[in-house]
Order: C-alpha cells, then sequence, then structure tokens
C-alpha cells in the first residue's frame, strides 16, 4: 500500500484538501447530468454515488484524524447512506495509507523524545495496521512482542475546525435544525478529543480489563504505561484475525456462538452493570484468537451513561411500554425525541415513525434467547432505514431530535448488531450478564 509523507495540519491546509475534492465532487454531478440523458436515473444516480465515495474517502484518508473518523461512524449508518458510501467509508475502520517510514521515526521522536531503537529492542517502521486516528507498529523488549500505536501529527490539534468543516454536510445529511443543534457537535467533538488522549485510553483500557475479566471467552492487551505518552500507547501483540477476516471464512457455527456471546456479554455488562461502554464497535476493534477466544482493543472511545437517559432508554425499550401509548409517548419526551415545541403532525409522525422502529429494534430484548443470524429481521430494518430515508415529509421537519447521548449509545447497538449478524450468532442468552 502506498504510504504518506505529509499530513496537513494546518486548518488552512487541511480546508484547502476539502475544497479541492469538493472540486471533484462538483465535476462528478456535471457528469451525473450528462449520464441522465443517456442512461436512466438509477444507473446514473448509481454512478455519481460509487465517484463522489471514492474522491470524499480519497480526500478524507490524505487529512486522516476526525474527518477521517466521522467518515468512519458514518459507515456505520448502512440504513442512511447508500451503499457505495458504507463500502468506501468502512475502509476507514482498519484499513487507510499508512505514514512513511522516514514520517513514523520523525513522529516517534517528537512524541517521546526519542527514537524508537532508543527504546525498543526492535522495532518495524512500517505500519501493519493504520486508521483514522493513529497506526500500528510492530516492536519488541525483553524478548516480548509488543503492538505500539502511534498518533497521525496534528490529528488532536485539528478536531475543531475539522468539525467545522465537516459541520454543514452533516447538517444537510441528518436534516439537522434549532438553535440547540450545536448539543450534537460538541458531544462529537469532546468524544474525538478523549480518542486523541492516550494516557485516557490506557486507563480506560485498563479499567475495562479489569472490571470484564470474568466474561468467559474475552481477552485484553496488557499496557505499558512506561513505554507509552499522551501519544503513543505500547501494548502486548496480540496474536489473532481481525473479526471481519473470520467472518469472511468460518465455517464453525459453534465458535460463531461462543464469540457471540461472549460480544454480547461483554457490552450488556458494560451498559447495565458499568453504565460505561466502549462504544465504537467496528470489526477493527476485534480480533479472534488461535483458540476461539475475542480479543477487544482499542478504549480511546468509551461511552458514560447518565441515570436520567439509562432508566428512561432501557424502559422504553420494554415490550409493555412500546404497547402503552401513554407511557411511550411519555418516554419519548422524556428522552428529547418529542419536542414542546412540535406540531400537532410532528407529534403524531415522530410518535408513528418512533414506534415503528423501536418495536423492530428491541425484539432481541423481549426474549430469553435470541438468533442474530436471522436474515428477515435484519432485512427488515435496513428496509425500515431506507424507506424513512426517502420519505419526503420527514426531510420537512426539524431532525434536530433526542438526547445528544443518542449519537453514541444508538452507534454502540447498530454496531454491536451488525457484528452479531456477521458473526451469524444463534442461541445467544440476551440476560447472561445477570450472572456474570
Amino acid at each position: 500500500m502506498k504510504t504518506i509523507d505529509k499530513i496537513p495540519t494546518t486548518k488552512i491546509q487541511r480546508a484547502s484538501k476539502l475544497v479541492q475534492t469538493g472540486a471533484k465532487v462538483g465535476v462528478n454531478y456535471l457528469k451525473y447530468y450528462g449520464d441522465k440523458l443517456i442512461t436512466s436515473e438509477e444507473n446514473a444516480k448509481d454512478r455519481l454515488n460509487q465517484n463522489n465515495a471514492e474522491d470524499i474517502y480519497d480526500g478524507l484518508k490524505q487529512m486522516k484524524g476526525s474527518a477521517l473518523k466521522v467518515a468512519q461512524m458514518l459507515s456505520m449508518e448502512k440504513s442512511i447512506l447508500p451503499r457505495a458510501y458504507v463500502e468506501k467509508f468502512s475502509l476507514a475502520q482498519f484499513s487507510v495509507p499508512p505514514l512513511s517510514p522516514a514520517l513514523v521515526l520523525k513522529t516517534f521522536k517528537t512524541y517521546f523524545g526519542n527514537y524508537p531503537n532508543e527504546i525498543f529492542d526492535a522495532f518495524n517502521a512500517t505500519s501493519v495496521n493504520a486508521a483514522s486516528i493513529g497506526q500500528v507498529h510492530l516492536a519488541e523488549k525483553n524478548g516480548k512482542k509488543l503492538a505500539v500505536k502511534i498518533q497521525y501529527p496534528g490529528v488532536a490539534e485539528s478536531i475543531s475546525s475539522d468539525l467545522a468543516l465537516v459541520k454543514p454536510m452533516a447538517i444537510k445529511m441528518f436534516n439537522i435544525k434549532g438553535k440547540d443543534s450545536d448539543k450534537y457537535f460538541k458531544e462529537v467533538e469532546h468524544k474525538l478529543i478523549e480518542e486523541t488522549n492516550y494516557i485516557l485510553e490506557i486507563n480506560q483500557s485498563k479499567e475495562i480489563a479489569e472490571k470484564c475479566a470474568h466474561i468467559q471467552n474475552l481477552r485484553f492487551p496488557q499496557y505499558y504505561e512506561e513505554l507509552s505518552s499522551e501519544r503513543i500507547i505500547t501494548m502486548d501483540w496480540m496474536q489473532g484475525i481481525h473479526l471481519s477476516e473470520f467472518t469472511a471464512n468460518n465455517l464453525n457455527q459453534e465458535t460463531s456462538n461462543k464469540l457471540g456471546q461472549a460480544l454480547w456479554d461483554f457490552y450488556m455488562f458494560q451498559i447495565h452493570t458499568l453504565k460505561k461502554v466502549h462504544a465504537d464497535p467496528h470489526p477493527g476493534n476485534f480480533l479472534v484468537s488461535e483458540t476461539g477466544e475475542l480479543i477487544a482493543l482499542d478504549f480511546g472511545c468509551m461511552k458514560t451513561i447518565p441515570n436520567d437517559f439509562y432508566v428512561p432508554y432501557f424502559e422504553l425499550a420494554k415490550k409493555e411500554s412500546i404497547n402503552s401509548t401513554q407511557v411511550f409517548k411519555k418516554k419519548l419526551f422524556q428522552l428529547e425525541i418529542l419536542r414542546d415545541d412540535d406540531s400537532p403532525e410532528e407529534l403524531e409522525f415522530f410518535s408513528n415513525m418512533f414506534h415503528e422502529m423501536l418495536s423492530l429494534f428491541t425484539q432481541p430484548f423481549h426474549q430469553e434467547i435470541f438468533d442474530f443470524s436471522n436474515p428477515t429481521f435484519f432485512q427488515k430494518i435496513s428496509e425500515l432505514g431506507e424507506k424513512y430515508s426517502k420519505n419526503t415529509e420527514l426531510r420537512k421537519m426539524n431532525g434536530n431530535r433526542g438526547s445528544k447521548h443518542f449519537i453514541y449509545i444508538n452507534r454502540t447497538f447498530f454496531g454491536l448488531y451488525n457484528l452479531m449478524f456477521d458473526l451469524k450468532a444463534k442461541d445467544i442468552r440476551i440476560n447472561n450478564f445477570v450472572n456474570l
């Protein structure tokens, strides 16, 4: 894979990169209008999506940082974005061009004050895995293999300006209006700032590893604070394959069920017992060991769940709440899905919309055992997402809906559901975490 010798770090440089990308998108639209004259609307739109997805991703992967992280987050929203965007943006999870070895050594020296060969017995300056905020290198010290994650230069300093650049696109995509819409962007900005603080990540990683050590078939690396800094993390090198690689080739249902139960228990224990959850559940953050155990990595994005959100959120998921019009509406107001300034039409529309969505999404919680390999369940979710993404009535209404906590909690559940489906996990005991 081609490496990168330089990353735009200043606000002007990064804005210029986005302007260049925007110009390419403009050319794609001109081609689209021409295509419509000689082919069908559907074929022209598919080509437009393919070209735009490729050009936008190519621009973002050169910038790295929070702009690329937002693309990664959007790749999990399979019901919102066209397939071309989902497929392209999902590469941001664990497959982006790495820094060149020369830039790696320079960056390490800047962050740590020493070159890698002054710290480790051996250090491979060629990355083994590159993502949106940092990349991983293999090192060795005292006979032990280590993984060293190095943050890209300028990432932490450019978060606010990056989000300001992508904000107009997000507002249009999600139809966000209203004077209090900034709460959503502040929530994302706050989490991205946390993700660039590797000292915080080490502390969070050690805490989760300790509190979840009792969960069966789940493993964590050990972290080394003396070999880490605010922009560098050193941990055990964990032997295994990415979860996506495992799911693409696995034929053993028993192993799928074992991994699925471990993954589900891990998330339910965090959410319901710790009230703090690993809010970045994509395949790049999990490995599968040779013995069929799940290895959890990267705890930079942790979401604390406040009680005033946790209580109504999970009360709303109960079947009796969904089946009671009065209780259901009350919870929608508590969670800021319905608003006091809503028109009668908006109240009716969003009540019906969320009733339809939650009646489907909460099905796993209404059963003792659930089959996450069921394609019908996930097909219905996809169809429902497509239905509302094309709804012209919805586009006219204020999309500024829900507590700011929905952003990362919903992201967690969508990501978890997708991973469970990819695993084709069956016979999952939903409340198994209670006995852990």
